[in-house]
């Protein structure tokens, strides 16, 4: 579980970068709103993760992207880490970046933060259980 716990913290310190990247592109110079672009970073980033956690940190032997459960697990991913994700994030990021006025990069590391934990506690016992 220790090197399971790593892997997962590699995927998703990826899938960080892949989300601030996009929430930049979007926020900053195409000047979409935060919470529309957050929204969006998150979608991009759970499916990033998905698809490594599905190859690495989950992998089985044989082709994980055959098995025959892939859509269940994507389903139940986007349900669990994605629901997490999405929902902490844009209820912490008017309280981060609104009220409380940290720049909306920092605003979101911070709600990554937050539903981290929860996330790698759903992958395991749930959607990527044997």
């Amino acid at each position: 579980m220790v090197f399971r716990f790593l892997r997962f913290n590699t995927v998703g310190a990826l899938g960080i970068a892949v989300q601030l990247v996009v929430l930049w592109l979007l926020a900053g110079p195409l000047g979409v709103h935060y919470l529309v672009a957050t929204a969006i970073a998150i979608e991009i980033s759970v499916l990033h993760n998905f698809f490594w956690h599905l190859r690495w940190t989950w992998a089985r032997s044989g082709s994980a992207l055959r098995d025959r459960h892939v859509w269940f697990r994507c389903a139940a991913f986007h349900a669990g880490n994605g629901l997490v994700s999405m929902l902490g994030s844009l209820a912490l990021m008017p309280l981060f970046a609104g009220r409380l006025h940290i720049h909306y990069l920092l605003a979101n590391l911070l709600a990554i933060a937050c539903t981290g934990l929860v996330n790698f506690l759903l992958g395991d016992r749930v959607i990527f259980r044997s």
